[in-house]
């Protein structure tokens, strides 16, 4: 895939989820809708959005159970990068009418205090511990634009920036290094009522193996992961779509929930 038409996909991309229209398929479009290449067009995505003003704070890690993986013909997880203008603090509401099918996530943020470059690795959950700064509950928010999932190509997911729509961060868990980070339960309320739960490491088996492997894919990528930035790490309850008038709480353990309300 040449240049130019990695730039040409990105930008439609855009367009579309400007406009908010129903999603299809890109990887229809190429001639070889390998995920190399729809990281090509991620990245040409990402360079497009800075130059826009926009900034990397984060990334995400998607599909991170082995039943979502062999849904979307992958043995691995995807990535995504999420920028400053697109996250919230708890309390938080948003407008369903910006989006055109919007579902949220409950995931465990993970920040970390040092770059994690190819020259320290490869990184795995021990070498990751060193580099945490802190965790928080976090809510993904994830416009998948009405898409077909029976039809989905993970080039569509990788290509079109693994669907972040927005991240809201929950208050910094003080004591994260004594939580149980695999066994810690994992509520999601809606009206409350509770709608589903999980357990922190219901996410490639905890938080920190989700660290580990964005912090070795971006190094395959020429990126890297950067002190101050954080990671969603997968959720870990069922994707739910919210309704206008939904007041959603995700609570990890005896935390102080992250907190959302939609209009």
């Amino acid at each position: 895939m040449d240049q130019q038409q990695q730039i040409d996909l990105a930008n439609a991309f855009i367009g579309q989820l400007e406009a908010k229209e129903k999603h299809y398929s890109m990887a229809d479009t190429v001639e070889n809708a390998s995920l190399e290449n729809a990281y090509l067009v991620q990245d040409s995505f990402i360079d497009i959005m800075q130059k826009r003003g926009e900034q990397i704070v984060g990334w995400k890690v998607a599909l991170t159970s082995k039943a979502m993986q062999e849904f979307c013909g992958v043995d691995h997880p995807l990535s995504g990068a999420i920028f400053r203008s697109r996250v919230h603090g708890s309390p938080s509401q948003v407008s369903l009418n910006a989006h055109r099918h919007l579902g949220i996530e409950c995931e465990i943020a993970v920040r970390v205090d040092k770059d994690l470059g190819p020259g320290a690795g490869p990184h795995t959950k021990a070498s990751i511990i060193e580099a945490v700064e802190t965790c928080y509950p976090a809510f993904e928010l994830i416009e998948d634009r009405d898409a077909d999932y029976d039809a989905l190509n993970p080039f569509d997911s990788v290509s079109e920036n693994a669907w972040n729509a927005g991240v809201v961060l929950g208050a910094s868990i003080p004591n994260w290094r004594d939580l149980d980070l695999v066994e810690t339960p994992t509520v999601l309320e809606v009206n409350g009522e509770v709608l589903g739960s999980g357990r922190t490491g219901d996410a490639l088996g905890h938080p920190f193996e989700a660290v580990a492997w964005l912090a070795n894919h971006l190094n395959s990528r020429n990126r890297s992961l950067r002190a101050g930035e954080f990671v969603m790490t997968g959720s870990t309850v069922i994707t739910y779509f919210p309704s206008a008038g939904d007041q959603v709480n995700f609570v990890a353990g005896a935390n102080p929930p992250v907190t959302l309300a939609f209009s």
